[in-house]
C-alpha cells in the first residue's frame, strides 16, 4: 500500500468516485496519507477532504513527524509516527477488511453518543459481521472445542462488607474468559448493587493469573442467528449494567486485559492495574469488532484515533502505555 503525499490525498478525495475507490470492496480498504511534507493547500479542497474522511468506507491513516500539525489531522481514523506503527495496521486490514471498515464508521458514529446509544449501534455492527465471511473463515480454522467440565464453583464470586461490594471473575483456569456464564451472573450481581443506594463502592477483580482474556472462545460461533444475538446483547450485556453504577466501580487489573477483560474495565469510575498488567483489541483479527461496550468506553478514556490504533493494530499495550494513554488510572 502506497502512502500518497498530503497535496495528492486531498486532491483525490475531492473526486465524486473515491468512497468506492477507497473501500473494502473498491481495491483500496485503506487510505495511507503521508503528512511529514509540509504543502499549501486551498481552503475549499481541506473543507471537501474533511467531510470525505468523515465517509470513508475504509480506515485512513496519517502518517506525522514532530513538526506542526498537518490540516487535517482530526478526521483521520488513525494517526502513526512511522512506518513500523503502521505495519501491523496493514496486515490486520489485508486480513479483515470488513471488520476494519465497520469499526472506524462506528466508532466515528459513536463520537459524542450516550452510553445507550453507542452500545445500541455496536450490538447492530457486530451482529452484521457475526454472519460476515471474515468471520466465518476465523471460525472455520478453528478447531471444534471438546466439551469442558462444568465447574461447580461461581462464576462471580461475590463479598458484601457494609457498604463495599467485592465482586471476583472465577474461572481462573479458563483466564477468567467471559463465557454467556459469568456474563449473567456479572449483569445479575451488578444490577443488584445499581438498585442498592447502602452501597458506596463496588469492587471488581479476577482470580488466578489474569483479570480476563477476553470473550470465552469456545462460545463464538453459537449464537442462534445475528438478530437473536443483539436482543440477547440489549437486554444482557453487562457493559449497560457496569455503565449504570460506574461512578461506585473500581477495577483492579493484572495479567492478561483482552477483549471484553479491558472494554468492560474501562467503563469503571476508577482503573487500577498491576504492572504485570497488558492490554489488547484483537476482535478485527477474527473478522468482528469489540462487542463488550468497547467502542464506547474505549474511546472516552483514549480517544477516538487510540481507540481506533489499537483495534486495527491489534499490539499489545503495556501498563504504563496504558496510564499515559489514561485507559487506566493508576498503577500499583
Amino acid at each position: 500500500m502506497r502512502a500518497l503525499p498530503l497535496a495528492e490525498a486531498v486532491e483525490r478525495l475531492q473526486s465524486p468516485y473515491v468512497l468506492e475507490e477507497f473501500s473494502a470492496l473498491g481495491g483500496h480498504p485503506i487510505l495511507v496519507v503521508d503528512c511529514r511534507s509540509p504543502t499549501s493547500l486551498a481552503a475549499a479542497s481541506l473543507a471537501r477532504a474533511d467531510v470525505c474522511l468523515t465517509e470513508l468506507a475504509c480506515p485512513s491513516i496519517a502518517i506525522v513527524d514532530a513538526g506542526p500539525p498537518p490540516p487535517l489531522l482530526d478526521g483521520f481514523d488513525v494517526v502513526v509516527s512511522s512506518e513500523l506503527d503502521l505495519a501491523p495496521i496493514l496486515d490486520v486490514v489485508a486480513r479483515a477488511p470488513l471488520a476494519a471498515m465497520t469499526l472506524v464508521q462506528l466508532l466515528r458514529h459513536n463520537a459524542g453518543l450516550t452510553n445507550h446509544e453507542g452500545l445500541l449501534a455496536e450490538s447492530l455492527a457486530y451482529s452484521t459481521l457475526q454472519r460476515g465471511p471474515e468471520f466465518s473463515a476465523w471460525l472455520a480454522g478453528r478447531p471444534r472445542p471438546a466439551l469442558a467440565a462444568k465447574s461447580a464453583e461461581p462464576a462471580v464470586l461475590t463479598k458484601r462488607d457494609g457498604p463495599r461490594l467485592e465482586l471476583v471473575l472465577n474461572r481462573p483456569e479458563h483466564r477468567n474468559a467471559l463465557s454467556v456464564e459469568m456474563r449473567d451472573a456479572l449483569v445479575e450481581a451488578l444490577r443488584l448493587a445499581a438498585s442498592d443506594a447502602t452501597i458506596a463502592e463496588i469492587v471488581l477483580s479476577g482470580a488466578g493469573p489474569a483479570f480476563s482474556a477476553g470473550g470465552e472462545l469456545d462460545e463464538f460461533g453459537t449464537f442462534p442467528d445475528p438478530a437473536t444475538a443483539h436482543a440477547v446483547r440489549a437486554m444482557r450485556g453487562p457493559a449497560r449494567a457496569l455503565g449504570a453504577c460506574a461512578d461506585r466501580v473500581r477495577v483492579e487489573l493484572h495479567g492478561a486485559c483482552i477483549g471484553a477483560g479491558i472494554e468492560l474495565a474501562a467503563f469503571a469510575h476508577r482503573v487500577v492495574a498491576r504492572p504485570d498488567a497488558f492490554f489488547q483489541l484483537p476482535e478485527v483479527t477474527m473478522g468482528l469488532l469489540p462487542g463488550a461496550g468497547g467502542t464506547v468506553s474505549i474511546p472516552r478514556r483514549v480517544g477516538r484515533q487510540r481507540a481506533a490504533y489499537l483495534c486495527l493494530s491489534a499490539v499489545r499495550l503495556d501498563a504504563t502505555s496504558a496510564l499515559a494513554w489514561g485507559l487506566v488510572d493508576e498503577i500499583r
